[in-house]
C-alpha cells in the first residue's frame, strides 16, 4: 500500500471543496495517509472525514516508507515541509491555497487531475539546492538551511549597516545598505527578485548576492558559483542585527561571523509532466507578457 504524508495548518474556506476532492482521491486509491496534527481541526471544520488518518507532529515521526509529502497552503507552508522530508529526501508536491504559489504549484481547480497523475507515476522530479548557514554562536541550531534565501538585515529603523563580505576568503565588498540577500536559484524569484536580482534557472548551480537598498548605486547583484564559501561580518550603530533563513529569523550581534555554503542535501519537488520553469514564470509572474498584445 502506498503511504503519503500531508502537511498544512490552514486553508481558505473556498478551498474546502477542492481539499475534500484531494482526500477522496487518496481514499479511492487506497492510500495510507498520515496527516500533520495541526491540519486536523481544519479538516473537521470543512466536514472532511479524517477518522481513518494517523497523525504526525515532528520530523522524527516521518518514516522512509512515505512515498510523497503533499503540502497544503502557500509557498511559506511548502518551505516549512523541508524539516520533515530532509532525513529521507521524500519528494514534495505543493497544493496551493495561498496567493502566488510558485513552489506550491498545484492550483485548487486542478487537484483531481494533478493528484491522480502523481499517484499514477506521471510526474517528474526537480532537485533543488539549499544554502546552509554556520555561525560561531550556532544560529538556527539544526535548522540552519534555506531553500530560498538568507537575508542579513538591520533590526530596527536606525541607520544602514555595513556588511563585510568575503568570497572564498578573498575580500569581495563592504555593503553599506539596509541588508543583503544570498539567494538560491529557487529563491531568485522571491525576495531577491524584488530588490533587482536576476532570475536564475533551477539547475544553474549558482547563488545570488543582492544588496537591499545600497547607499552606493553602482553596487549591483552578483551571481557566483554555488560551490563558493561566503563569510559575513556586520557592524552598525545598533547592537543587534537580524538574520532570516526563509521563514525563520534570529537576532545576532556584531561579534557573530556568518558563513554560507551549499547544503549537503537537496529538496525533491514534484512537477507534473506538462509543467516547466518557464511556463511557471509566465503563469505566476506574467513574465514577458505584454497586455497591449
Amino acid at each position: 500500500m502506498t503511504k503519503v504524508a500531508v502537511y498544512g495548518k490552514k486553508f481558505k474556506g473556498e478551498s474546502s471543496e477542492a481539499i475534500s476532492t484531494f482526500f477522496k482521491i487518496l481514499e479511492k486509491n487506497n492510500i495510507d495517509t498520515i496527516v500533520f496534527d495541526q491540519l486536523l481541526p481544519m479538516l473537521t471544520k470543512a466536514a472532511i472525514d479524517s477518522s481513518g488518518f494517523t497523525t504526525f507532529s515532528t520530523p522524527e515521526e516521518i518514516t522512509p516508507d512515505i512515498k510523497f509529502l503533499f503540502s497544503i497552503g502557500g509557498d511559506g507552508t511548502f518551505l516549512e515541509t523541508i524539516k520533515f522530508v530532509k532525513q529521507f529526501n521524500i519528494p514534495v508536491a505543493g497544493i496551493n491555497t495561498g496567493r502566488l504559489g510558485f513552489l506550491a504549484s498545484i492550483s485548487a481547480n486542478e487537484i483531481e487531475i494533478a493528484v491522480s497523475s502523481i499517484l499514477s507515476g506521471l510526474y517528474k522530479i526537480e532537485e533543488r539546492v539549499l544554502l546552509q548557514l554556520t555561525s560561531n554562536n550556532k544560529l538556527f541550531a539544526d535548522q540552519n538551511y534555506a531553500l530560498n534565501e538568507l537575508t542579513i538585515h538591520k533590526k530596527d529603523t536606525s541607520a544602514m549597516i555595513t556588511i563585510h563580505t568575503y568570497l572564498n576568503d578573498e575580500y569581495l565588498n563592504s555593503y553599506w545598505a539596509d541588508g543583503v540577500i544570498v539567494a538560491t536559484p529557487t529563491g531568485s524569484t522571491a525576495y531577491s527578485l524584488s530588490v533587482g536580482g536576476p532570475i536564475v534557472l533551477p539547475n544553474s548551480e549558482n547563488f545570488i548576492i543582492a544588496p537591499i537598498a545600497p547607499h552606493t548605486l553602482t553596487v549591483r547583484p552578483i551571481v557566483i558559483p554555488d560551490a563558493s564559501k561566503l563569510r559575513f561580518k556586520v557592524e552598525g550603530r545598533s547592537k543587534t542585527f537580524l538574520a532570516s533563513l526563509d521563514h525563520r529569523s534570529a537576532s545576532f550581534s556584531a561579534t557573530t561571523t556568518l558563513e554560507v555554503s551549499k547544503a549537503d542535501f537537496t529538496v525533491k519537488i514534484i512537477k507534473l509532466e506538462n509543467q516547466s520553469f518557464f511556463s511557471t514564470l509566465r503563469a505566476k509572474l506574467m513574465w514577458g507578457i505584454d497586455k497591449r498584445n
